[in-house]
C-alpha cells in the first residue's frame, strides 16, 4: 500500500520570518497525522530556518529546484549539497513554471534528478500538459516524451527513490482542476509507463501526485482514485488552514 505524500509548494512566497510563522501553526496543527507524509517547500532563503522548525516533527523539508553542478561559477544557482545541508530532504524537479520561465527541459530535469539522488534527496519530479496540448489530444504523448526524457537512464532501485507529480499546466493557479476521472486516467498512463521502462513491482511502488488547483474541496475525491497517491498543492499551501483541511481530508 502506497502512502499518501502532500507536499505544500510555496514558489516565490513567504519572507523567512513569515515562512517560520506558518511552518509553527502547521507543526501544531498536523502533530496527529501519521498516515500521510506531509512536505512543505519554502523558498531557498526560508528553507534553514524552516527546518529550525520542523526538525524533530511530522513534516519534511523540500526545496524547489536545485542546480546539476555540486559547485563552481553559475551565479544564483543552489546546489545539491547546499540543500541538503539546510535540511532539506526532498526538491521538486521541472516544475512547469522552471519550463514554461526558465527553459528546463527533459535533458536539464535528468541531470537535477542525478544530482539530487546522488545527494540522498528525494526528487520530486513534475510532468504535465499545457491547454494547447490537451485540447488537441497530445496528453499522452507530451506526458509520455516528458517522462521518458526526464527519467532515462535510471535503475530500478533509483526510480523507487523518486515521486512524480503529475501537473496539468492549464489547472495551476487557474482554478480549474481536472476531474477525478481525467487525472486518474492520466495517472494510470503514467504507472503503466514505468512498468514499460521497468517492470510491474516498480511502477507500483512509486508514488504520483496530483498537481493543479488542489484545494480542501477537490482533494478527497481526487486522492480516492486509485492511482493518486497524493498532491502537490500550490496557493492552497500558503494558509494554514486551507493546507491543514487538504491533509485531514486526504487522511478521510
Amino acid at each position: 500500500m502506497r502512502k499518501i505524500i502532500i507536499a505544500g509548494n510555496w514558489k516565490m512566497n513567504k519572507t523567512a520570518s513569515e515562512a517560520v510563522k506558518l511552518a509553527t501553526l502547521l507543526t501544531r496543527d498536523l502533530a496527529d497525522i501519521t498516515e500521510v507524509d506531509i512536505v512543505i517547500c519554502p523558498p531557498f532563503t526560508a528553507l534553514a530556518d524552516v527546518h529550525d522548525v520542523v526538525t524533530d516533527t511530522n513534516i519534511g523539508l523540500g526545496a524547489q529546484n536545485l542546480y546539476w553542478e555540486d559547485e563552481g561559477a553559475f551565479t544564483g544557482e543552489v546546489s545539491a549539497p547546499m540543500i541538503k545541508e539546510s535540511g532539506a530532504q526532498y526538491v521538486i524537479i521541472g516544475h512547469s513554471e522552471r519550463r514554461q520561465f526558465f527553459g528546463e527541459t527533459d535533458q536539464t530535469v535528468n541531470k537535477k534528478i542525478k544530482a539530487a539522488l546522488k545527494w540522498n534527496l528525494t526528487p520530486i519530479v513534475c510532468v504535465g500538459e499545457n491547454l494547447e496540448q490537451r485540447e488537441k489530444n497530445k496528453t499522452f504523448d507530451v506526458v509520455s516524451g516528458q517522462c521518458k526524457g526526464s527519467l532515462a537512464g535510471f535503475t530500478a532501485q533509483e526510480m523507487e527513490k523518486m515521486v512524480i507529480a503529475y501537473e496539468p499546466v492549464w489547472a495551476i493557479g487557474t482554478g480549474k482542476t481536472a476531474t477525478p476521472a481525467q487525472a486518474q486516467e492520466v495517472h494510470k498512463f503514467i504507472r503503466e509507463l514505468i512498468s514499460k521502462m521497468h517492470n510491474e513491482d516498480v511502477a507500483s511502488s512509486v508514488r504520483i501526485q496530483y498537481g493543479g488547483s488542489v484545494k480542501p474541496e477537490n482533494t478527497a475525491e481526487l486522492i480516492s482514485q486509485e492511482d493518486i497517491d497524493g498532491a502537490l498543492v500550490g496557493g492552497a499551501s500558503l494558509s494554514s488552514d486551507s493546507f491543514v483541511k487538504i491533509i485531514k481530508n486526504a487522511r478521510k
